[in-house]
C-alpha cells in the first residue's frame, strides 16, 4: 500500500480545514496564503493527501482514482493568469481504494475519468505544497446526504491519518457571495462574524457538537447553500474521533461575507 507507514510510527498525520475564499488567493500573497504555506512547512511530509473540497458538490459519494488528475478551472470572469495555473500532482488509485474500504459499510465509488483537482483543492495546495510532488485524491461532497452523514464520514476517515495521509477539508464556514462587498478584505459583516465566532467556540471546545450551528440565528444567511459549510464537518468528525481539539491558524474575512478561518488538529 503506498500510504503505509512504519509500525513504530504512532503519531497520526495532522488534518486541517482551510477556508479557501476567492480563487484569486492562488495568485495572491496575503495573510491567508502565508498561513497555508506555513502549514505546509510545519506538517511532516505526508505519504499522500486526501482533500474534501466544497467545489466537488454532487449527488454521489466518490473519490478520484485516476493516476494523473487534471486541473479544473471551475469559475469564470477571472484573469487569464489564473486559468493558466496547473497543479500536476499525481493521483493515488491505491489510496482511493483504501478510502472506499476504510469507511465501509458507507459506499464510496471510484472516479477514474471524470473529475480532477478543482480550485478548492489547488488554490490552497499551490501554497501549502508548491512542488506538487505528493499524491492527491479528492473525495466528493454528496449533496443527497444530511449533514450528519458528513460528520460521521469524517470520523470514519480517521484511520487514514495513522497511515500517513494528510486530510484537508477546503471550504468556508460562512459563505454568501450574493451579499459580498468586494471592497472589504479583512472585516466581516456582523452576521458573518457572529456565526464564525460561534463556530470557533464549538470547534475549539466540543467539535462533535458542530451541528448545533443549525440553530444559530444567522445560519440561513451564513450558509445559504451547504456546499462550503460541509467541509468543516469532516474536520470536526476527525477531531471528535481522535479526541483532539482544533487550533485556529488564521482567521479573517473576504468580501465581508466569506469566512477565512482555518483549523488544524494534530500539530
Amino acid at each position: 500500500m503506498t500510504t503505509s507507514t512504519s509500525s513504530n510510527d504512532t503519531t497520526a498525520m495532522p488534518a486541517a480545514f482551510l477556508g479557501h475564499g476567492t480563487p484569486m488567493n492562488a495568485l495572491t500573497d496575503n495573510v491567508y496564503t502565508r498561513a497555508w504555506r506555513a502549514f505546509g512547512q510545519r506538517v511532516p511530509r505526508p505519504q499522500a493527501i486526501l482533500v474534501i473540497s466544497a467545489h466537488w458538490y454532487t449527488n454521489v459519494s466518490v473519490v478520484t482514482a485516476m493516476a494523473q488528475p487534471r486541473t479544473i478551472h471551475d469559475f469564470w470572469g477571472f484573469p487569464d493568469e489564473l486559468f493558466a495555473i496547473r497543479y500536476p500532482a499525481p493521483g493515488d488509485p491505491a489510496l482511493a481504494a483504501e478510502v472506499a474500504e476504510v469507511v465501509k459499510p458507507t459506499w464510496i465509488g471510484q472516479d477514474r475519468d471524470t473529475w480532477g483537482y478543482d480550485h478548492g483543492t489547488w488554490s490552497v495546495l499551490v501554497h501549502a505544497f508548491p512542488e506538487a510532488d505528493i499524491p492527491v485524491v479528492q473525495l466528493s461532497i454528496n449533496a443527497e446526504e444530511p449533514l450528519e452523514y458528513h460528520l460521521e464520514l469524517g470520523a470514519k476517515l480517521a484511520p487514514l491519518r495513522e497511515r500517513g495521509v494528510l486530510i484537508i477539508a477546503s471550504g468556508d464556514v460562512a459563505h454568501n457571495l450574493r451579499l459580498a462587498d468586494r471592497t472589504q478584505q479583512r472585516r466581516g459583516f456582523d452576521w458573518a462574524e457572529r456565526f464564525d465566532d460561534s463556530a470557533r467556540e464549538l470547534m475549539v471546545t466540543d467539535p462533535g457538537s458542530i451541528l448545533k450551528l443549525r440553530q444559530h440565528p444567522d445560519f440561513r444567511i451564513a450558509v445559504p447553500t451547504p456546499d462550503h459549510f460541509i467541509p468543516v464537518l469532516y474536520l470536526a468528525g476527525l477531531a471528535q474521533s481522535a479526541a483532539q481539539v482544533p487550533e485556529v491558524i488564521v482567521d479573517g474575512y473576504q468580501f465581508a461575507s466569506v469566512s477565512m478561518t482555518s483549523y488544524v488538529i494534530g500539530i
